[in-house]
């Protein structure tokens, strides 16, 4: 039995529910009041600045300066929420500050299923492009979502449950992405680590996330070599600290498989076979999404949350 909170349908808009099926004419309707809302408040917010000239861009730029309340709160209701904030921003404890108070949303719910639930399922998602393995491919939303969903429910059978950390080192393929918006679905919080650091600057790294899983995978492939992420991790894992309860391998197609650490290790095909899909976990609209660290040449990593 869910929670009832977790029962109550997505919000577009603040005050307005609705939580339609993926596909349906009301899935579709949904959609439409969207588009309706956000022009009936003259398109104002995040997608009008994505898509503004020069001089528009200005005038948005200074109404959110002016008065970031109203204007950060009509960008707001362009996405979905599961239950609508009471207050925009709050300046109670100056100088910290917070926004959306008392709302919940999923940000993998906004990137992927609100856009098959509004008939986008077959748009593309994702755009592939690797010049150096010469491959190619086009990803639809809904496509998406089968691989992300599962690998939600892989990560949770783990164990990994909301505020856990994972880290993924992984090279720059759609399997990181997955990796990512899986975390996000949960409400586990990623830190991507660059695949081109050594076992010494990934060991700083995961002793101080302390993640739950790491997800990595056989190889990166760049001109004239392979990187091999395994035994990179493995170093990295024997001189810190923190050993993760489990590391989750992708296997490059067409290269050799790496073998498996017993009561480690986990292969990523065989576990997405028998995965189950996971729905996606409202979370509080501050809830941390990754932790990224700088490129800072000094001193221990800093780290963005």
């Amino acid at each position: 039995m869910k929670p009832s909170w977790l029962q109550c349908r997505k919000v577009t808009g603040a005050g307005t529910l609705g939580a339609p099926l993926p596909g349906s004419p009301s899935a579709r309707g949904a959609g439409a009041a969207r588009r309706a809302l956000m022009a009936s408040h003259g398109g104002r917010g995040c997608r009008a600045l994505a898509t503004c000239t020069g001089g528009e861009y200005k005038t948005h730029f200074a109404a959110s300066v002016a008065d970031p309340e109203r204007f950060w709160g009509k960008a707001a209701e362009q996405i979905s929420w599961y239950k609508p904030w009471t207050k925009t921003l709050e300046n109670r404890y100056p100088p910290s500050t917070s926004w959306f108070v008392e709302g919940m949303l999923n940000i993998c719910y906004n990137a992927i299923d609100r856009h098959i639930e509004n008939g986008q399922g077959d748009k593309i998602a994702i755009i592939y492009d690797s010049p150096v393995t010469d491959t190619k491919a086009t990803i639809t939303y809904k496509e998406v979502l089968e691989q992300v969903s599962k690998l939600a429910g892989v990560l949770v059978k783990q164990g990994v449950k909301k505020g856990d950390t994972v880290v993924i080192y992984m090279p720059m393929i759609p399997q990181a992405i997955y990796t990512m918006l899986a975390c996000a679905r949960i409400g586990a919080i990623h830190s991507l680590i660059f695949g081109g650091f050594a076992s010494k600057e990934l060991s700083t790294r995961i002793d101080h996330v302390k993640p739950k899983v790491v997800v990595t995978a056989s190889f990166g492939i760049e001109p004239g070599r392979k990187v091999e992420y395994v035994p990179l991790l493995d170093e990295a894992l024997r001189i810190g600290q923190h050993r993760p309860d489990r590391v989750l391998i992708y296997n490059r197609p067409n290269m050799e498989k790496v073998p498996l650490m017993p009561d480690r290790d986990l292969d990523w095909e065989e576990e997405m076979a028998k995965a189950q899909s996971h729905d996606c976990v409202p979370v509080v609209s501050e809830h941390p999404l990754y932790i990224l660290y700088t490129s800072g040449t000094t001193g221990l990593p800093k780290l963005d949350v």
